[in-house]
């Protein structure tokens, strides 16, 4: 490779690179330096920031790699809403991994690591590069669900995402070869090209179970059985990020694989993405009625919001995609402000997670209160707050697209989630109070307070994200 090539390749795989840098840095530093935990989560911060910053160089899109890797508008900012997903997860877990004991150096190297894979991931164009990026997220995930060893709950947690996650990419893999045998190649362009008319029996496969292997990521129904027990098992700094950057980084690569790979397909895609969403919606309203366990309710409230998001992608159009891109973000920051308040549920030193801890909440922490109903209100898509837009937006563009049946039911089941959303506000307004909460870390207050802000304020002025997400949206097509 030339000077200029490597130059040019460098530009456009910078946040790649700096993440790879700084793993590796981390790794060193972490090996040689005893105690060095607190420095090495700033130092991964900062990485982090580093790779946020390089997105905004202003660059063209470009293929590298031998068409391995795209360089987009799409990808970048589902890498931003990811980079920025790390960032308050590594912010939010340092207070809970000292208390727990388990504060060691590998945890803000894993989630590092397992952003590079993200990265890798949202920014693959063929089915081998897919699968790299794919499993170099998931080996870190492994690992940090299972990063209490000394509780049970979380090392089954670990156990069962294993498992359930090697079965997933041995779908994905058959999948990819019925596709490659088929297609004759493993570039999306390359099977856009092959794959049109009326498909063969054997491409439909094939597009099943690659589909099979991607909804397990982002949690869909009918393969989402291992979201509820993980979510409740591992250590809740893990469950946020399982709930934020891995599902958004999945949630991109789906879309992508839609929209780039399967242009001449686009009925049979579509019947998958609509069935799908349709089951994701109705579990995710449903089951979560009758749940205790916060972090078990929003393992199926994230069931329940892949649904809505993959409506937006059923319209198999620019406005579809938009709509996703924007879905994501605000579901983004609605879940890392939920996780907040979770982790600041401590009684006396100790965790608790269960809705009823928060009876009269409203009259021991009016501020927790007042911020958490808000991103109840907007998980639930109440008017004016960001989740009605998110909502609005998903509908709105399955409408245009005709899909009238799916608008309608995804109205429907968004009315019956709303329930254990308000149940949620009542318990800490008209309940009798439980035992206070203890004095949560200012950080997890502060990121509790922002996402409440947004998600009340965005409706003032929601042109500029949305214009954002329409040019990335527009890369795609």
């Amino acid at each position: 490779m030339s000077t200029f090539g490597f130059t040019f390749a460098l530009s456009h795989c910078l946040p790649e690179a700096i993440l790879t840098v700084g793993v590796l840095a981390l790794i060193l530093v972490g090996a040689i330096r005893e105690r060095a935990e607190f420095i090495i989560t700033e130092l991964a911060v900062g990485v982090l920031g580093l790779a946020l910053l390089s997105l905004f160089s202003g660059k063209a899109n470009a293929v590298l790699f031998g068409g391995a890797f795209i360089d987009d508008g799409f990808g970048r900012f589902a890498k931003g809403m990811c980079y920025i997903g790390s960032i308050v997860t590594l912010l939010i877990s340092h207070h809970f991994l000292v208390q727990e004991k388990i504060n060691k150096f590998e945890f803000p190297v894993l989630v590092l690591l397992s952003t590079l894979g993200m990265s890798l991931l949202i920014s693959a164009n063929g089915l081998i590069a897919l699968y790299l990026g794919l499993e170099l997220m998931s080996l870190a995930l492994y690992v940090i669900a299972a990063f209490h060893r000394d509780d049970a709950k979380a090392s089954e947690a670990g156990l069962k995402y294993f498992v359930l996650g090697a079965l997933s990419s041995g779908m994905l893999l058959y999948g990819a070869s019925l596709l490659y045998g088929f297609a004759g190649t493993v570039s999306f362009a390359g099977i856009a090209s092959a794959v049109t008319g009326i498909p063969s029996l054997g491409v439909v496969f094939g597009l099943v179970f690659l589909m099979a292997g991607l909804a397990f990521k982002i949690s869909a129904v009918p393969f989402h059985m291992w979201t509820p027990d993980v979510y409740q098992g591992a250590p809740t700094p893990v469950t946020a990020f399982f709930a934020t950057a891995p599902k958004i980084a999945a949630f991109a690569i789906t879309v992508r694989v839609i929209i780039s790979a399967f242009p001449g397909v686009a009925v049979q895609s579509q019947q998958i993405v609509i069935f799908i969403s349709i089951l994701s919606m109705a579990l995710g309203s449903f089951a979560a009625i009758g749940q205790q366990s916060f972090k078990r309710l929003m393992a199926y409230s994230s069931i329940g919001h892949v649904g809505f998001a993959l409506v937006g992608l059923a319209a198999h159009n620019q406005d579809g995609v938009a709509a996703v891109l924007f879905y994501l973000g605000i579901y983004l920051v609605m879940v890392l402000g939920t996780f907040a308040a979770i982790l600041s549920m401590q009684v006396g030193g100790k965790p608790v997670e269960n809705v009823s801890d928060l009876s009269g909440l409203a009259r021991s922490d009016g501020a927790m209160a007042f911020f958490l109903s808000m991103l109840m209100f907007s998980l639930a898509g109440i008017p004016p707050l960001a989740g009605f837009f998110a909502k609005f937006y998903v509908f709105d563009a399955a409408v245009r697209a005709h899909l009238y049946g799916l608008a309608v039911i995804g109205l429907v089941t968004s009315v019956v989630a709303a329930y254990y959303y308000l149940r949620i506000v009542k318990i800490m307004y008209f309940d009798e109070p439980a035992t206070a909460f203890d004095k949560a870390p200012t950080v997890l207050r502060v990121v509790l307070a922002v996402a409440g802000i947004f998600v009340v304020l965005m409706f003032v002025y929601p042109a500029p994200f949305f214009a954002a997400t329409v040019a990335a949206a527009k890369t795609l097509f």
